[in-house]
């Protein structure tokens, strides 16, 4: 097992992975930007260093100084996180030539899921059912219409090797195809520096259904059950939840068993999901593979007992999954809520500041995953994500009154957040039924007003 460990990333996930580190008995270093230096993952590590200035491109997405900086600490070992690098196959490979293990895996899976066609065809050569769309990589805005008629609107536009709903646009008709194609197509350009673009046929009202993964390098996967991410803000995930109840115990057996093939076809070691849109008829399809952890994996964590992160760095020493699926039994509801710095009055905008008073929950079942501490100074430049409140209950109506105790005690003062819609939607009538089109119909309005 490693001696040293360094996170190359910032806020809460990069605490969760010390915090993992330090129950390992492993030394955990952490990296920071100028504009981190306070910041509570860089207090909480057993060292830090200052890799750059506030941009990303110059700190957290800079390869060569997180490099240097394993090398110069003597860390055996890269945690990547989520976001960043850590779907970044040119990094995964300079880990390896310097000698030090990335924990994920492996460059190719990396390649082979983060390009969203070839994806695309690794899952129909596996048996994995998937949604009609584009074969090839498109950049050429003409192409790109003649292949959207033949598929069919509505059609979905998305980055070939983005994430995180950038780059993405809902075409409903050939009249506005050309302008929110090209419109994707600048944002993908900015955000990823690649503009090749994937076509999909777009499902109504589909549920997002995820699998989470664990894989060792022998070859042994199992998964860990679902998570409905169905409530989004423009591709944003909001609420997570597991078990996924409108799921029926024959097609949560499919589903995962279709998850299992998805990794072995990718030849996947490490953590990571595969998802899926479930449609009205109960029929789905693979949408992609997210090859690193998650944000909402704690949800996973609460009803199965594994600890993700520790399983992600024994695998990378070599360890074999000390788990079959069997043994594997989820108990009761988990449902996280994210709580962000933005302002839902004007359209989640962004905000930045600095916390005057700060009041975590607590009690049995509940866990709260943070960056914040009184005093932090939250900047503007990164995702504006502060924390998740993750609770468990024995039903998921007993689930929805630990979350809603929970967010009525916590307490973020300073800074403007979206805690009370939070709270107020957890609470609603829409939630509480499941009624996740009308709740996504609620943000979509909202977002479209105040632009």
């Amino acid at each position: 097992m490693y001696q040293k460990l360094l996170i190359a990333n910032r806020g809460e996930i990069a605490v969760r992975i010390i915090r993992a580190c330090r129950e390992m008995g492993i030394a955990a270093v952490a990296v920071c930007s100028t504009a981190d230096q306070e910041a509570l993952h860089a207090q909480l590590a057993d060292e830090c260093v200052c890799i750059g200035s506030e941009r990303p491109r110059d700190s957290y997405l800079n390869m060569e100084q997180i490099l240097s900086a394993a090398v110069v600490t003597g860390a055996q070992a890269i945690h990547p996180g989520f976001g960043f690098l850590s779907e970044n196959p040119k990094f995964a490979r300079m880990c390896a030539q310097c000698g030090i293990d990335f924990i994920g895996p492996s460059p190719e899976s990396i390649e082979c899921m983060g390009d969203k066609a070839e994806a695309r065809k690794t899952m129909i050569r596996a048996g994995v059912p998937v949604i009609p769309g584009s074969w090839d990589a498109l950049t050429d805005v003409a192409e790109a219409g003649r292949e959207a008629n033949r598929i069919g609107f509505p059609m979905i536009i998305k980055a070939s090797a983005g994430g995180g709903g950038k780059g993405m646009r809902v075409a409903r008709t050939p009249e506005e195809f050309e302008e929110l194609f090209l419109t994707a197509q600048s944002e993908t350009r900015q955000a990823f520096a690649d503009d090749r673009m994937y076509l999909e046929k777009y499902l109504e009202n589909a549920r997002h259904i995820e699998f989470q993964i664990l894989a060792d390098r022998e070859g042994n996967t199992i998964h860990l059950g679902e998570r409905d991410c169905s409530i989004q803000r423009r591709h944003q995930k909001m609420i997570e939840e597991t078990p996924a109840d409108f799921l029926d115990d024959r097609l949560r057996r499919e589903m995962g068993k279709a998850a299992v093939r998805a990794a072995k076809a990718a030849g996947y070691y490490s953590a990571g999901t595969v998802e899926f849109l479930v449609d009205s008829d109960h029929r789905f399809y693979f949408m992609e593979m997210n090859t690193r952890i998650q944000v909402e994996h704690p949800v996973t964590e609460m009803v199965t007992g594994v600890d993700l992160v520790r399983q992600m760095i024994r695998i990378a020493a070599g360890e074999k999954l000390p788990y079959r699926q069997r043994d594997i039994r989820p108990r009761g509801h988990a449902i996280e809520v994210r709580i962000s710095a933005e302002d839902p009055g004007r359209g989640f905008l962004p905000c930045a500041g600095k916390v005057t008073n700060l009041y975590l929950p607590g009690g049995n079942g509940v866990r709260v995953d943070s960056l914040l501490y009184n005093g932090c100074s939250i900047p503007p430049f990164y995702d504006s994500m502060l924390a998740k409140v993750i609770v468990q209950g024995d039903t998921r109506g007993e689930a929805i009154r630990k979350m809603r105790g929970a967010l009525g005690e916590l307490v973020i003062e300073g800074i403007t957040t979206n805690l009370d819609f939070q709270y107020e939607l957890v609470g609603s009538g829409e939630f509480m039924s499941g009624d996740v089109a009308a709740i996504n119909a609620m943000l979509e309005e909202r977002c479209r007003k105040a632009c």
